[in-house]
C-alpha cells in the first residue's frame, strides 16, 4: 500500500479540520471561519488562475472580514510569484509527515497515556487552552464530523497531553497535540501518538498523518522516530490590509 498523494491529504484536511464554511468562488475554495486559525481560513486554487482571478479571491475574503491568506503547494509555483508581486508574505512553511500505521514504529500505549473521549473534558479543555488553543480551535473540533476522539494524556494523576483525531475514509489525521513541558522526559508524545494510532486503525484507517511546521523541529524529531515521513511540503502567503 502506498501513501495518499498530498492533495487527497488536503481533502482529509478539511473533513477532519473542518471550517466554518467552504465557498466555491471562480476557481477558488475560499474557507471561512472566524478563530480557527490558518488552516480553517486560507483560500487554496481549483486551476491555474490570473491576476483578475486573485482579485476576485481578495474580494471574498475581505467580504468575509477576514485577512487575505492563500495557502500554496510547490504545485503553485506561478500563483506564489503573483502573490509575491503583490506584496504577500510567506509565512508558516509546513511539512505534511504521514505513515501506514501498521509500518510505525509505536512504543507500548498505556491506558492513561491517550483516554478517547466523545466530548472536550473540561480539564482538557483548559489544558489546551494554556498551550494556545482556544475556544475558536475548539469550535474547529466540535464541526469535525465523521469518527473523532479528543485524546487526553494523565501523568502521575495530573493533565500531562491532548490532542485531537478525527478520520476521514482511510485516513486519520492528528491535531493539536501538546505535552506538558514537565512531562516531555517521559516519552508521553510518543505514547500518545501510539494511542493514537491505535484509535485510528480501530475506526478505519490505515494511514495517519499529521501536519507541523518546517521550524518545529521537535516535533519533526518525534515523527520521524515513529517512522512517519514528509509526503509534501506548503506554506501560506498572508497579505496586510495596508499593502
Amino acid at each position: 500500500m502506498s501513501l495518499p498523494p498530498l492533495s487527497r491529504l488536503f481533502q482529509a484536511m478539511d473533513a477532519t479540520w473542518t471550517p466554518k464554511a467552504i465557498h466555491k468562488v471562480g476557481p477558488w475554495l475560499v474557507r471561512e471561519d472566524p478563530g480557527g486559525g490558518q488552516r480553517v481560513a486560507a483560500t487554496t486554487a481549483t486551476r491555474e488562475v490570473n491576476a483578475a482571478e486573485i482579485a476576485l479571491a481578495e474580494t471574498a475574503m475581505r467580504d468575509l472580514g477576514q485577512t487575505c491568506l492563500f495557502s500554496l503547494t510547490p504545485t503553485d509555483a506561478a500563483l506564489d510569484k503573483m502573490l509575491q508581486d503583490r506584496g504577500y508574505e510567506v509565512v508558516d512553511p509546513v511539512l505534511m509527515i504521514a505513515a501506514e500505521i501498521s509500518e510505525m514504529a509505536l512504543p507500548d500505549s498505556k491506558p492513561l497515556d491517550a483516554i478517547p473521549c466523545a466530548l472536550p473534558l473540561a480539564l482538557q479543555a483548559e489544558f489546551w487552552a494554556h498551550n494556545g488553543i482556544g475556544p475558536g480551535r475548539l469550535d474547529v473540533m466540535a464541526r469535525t464530523s465523521g469518527p473523532k476522539a479528543y485524546l487526553f494524556s494523565r501523568h502521575k494523576d495530573r493533565p500531562a497531553g491532548a490532542a485531537f483525531v478525527a478520520v476521514d475514509d482511510t485516513i486519520a489525521m492528528l491535531h493539536a497535540l501538546c505535552i506538558d513541558p514537565n512531562n516531555r522526559r517521559q516519552n508521553l508524545a510518543a505514547r500518545t501518538m501510539a494511542g493514537a494510532a491505535i484509535w485510528a486503525a480501530e475506526n478505519g484507517a490505515n494511514t495517519l498523518a499529521v501536519a507541523t511546521t518546517r521550524e518545529n523541529l521537535p516535533a519533526q524529531a518525534l515523527f520521524t522516530s515513529l517512522k512517519m515521513s514528509v509526503v509534501g511540503k506548503y506554506h501560506y502567503r498572508r497579505k496586510t490590509e495596508n499593502t
